[in-house]
């Protein structure tokens, strides 16, 4: 298995954004029912969950299976590695927080399955190509939440 890549990021702290605007969102038990998720990524796992009643897998983790209305769910891993599946550039208008990380480019990565839109660091738009492969990037935040990005292979 491929090393997972772990950067550990600071927030601009001349924005505070409001509960709503916040980006990453609040990751352990007493705020959200899949902090598994989070759990599982700190150890640079990215997981989701799988139905275990109808066997579909679901992108983001849930809690009940849309399909079936089961909560009967596992989790499963991912892998680390994908392949770009299309790419673009964000030059205007990003969200509020992320104006300062302009230009950035975001993906489509297939990945254990499953199709995830992601930002794809570590590279400009003439650096990508379709179906390359890339590496699952670990984002720390100061706070010591987490959340994922994909950064090409190397």
């Amino acid at each position: 298995m491929s090393e997972v890549k772990d950067e550990k990021m600071k927030r601009q702290e001349t924005i505070k954004l409001p509960y709503m605007l916040d980006f990453y969102p609040l990751e352990d038990e007493k705020n959200t029912r899949i902090s598994s998720f989070f759990k599982n990524l700190k150890q640079g796992r990215l997981t989701t969950t799988k139905c275990k009643r109808c066997g579909k897998l679901l992108w983001p983790p849930r809690i009940v299976c849309p399909g079936c209305l089961s909560n009967e769910l596992e989790w499963i891993d991912l892998g680390s590695e994908g392949e770009l599946h299309a790419f673009t550039e964000m030059r205007l208008g990003a969200p509020l927080g992320f104006v300062e990380d302009l230009p950035f480019c975001i993906g489509i990565v297939k990945i254990g399955g499953l199709y995830l839109s992601t930002r794809i660091d570590d590279a400009t738009y003439q650096d990508l190509r379709i179906g390359m492969k890339v590496q699952l990037k670990m984002i720390r935040l100061d706070d010591g939440r987490v959340f994922y990005r994909f950064t090409p292979s190397s």
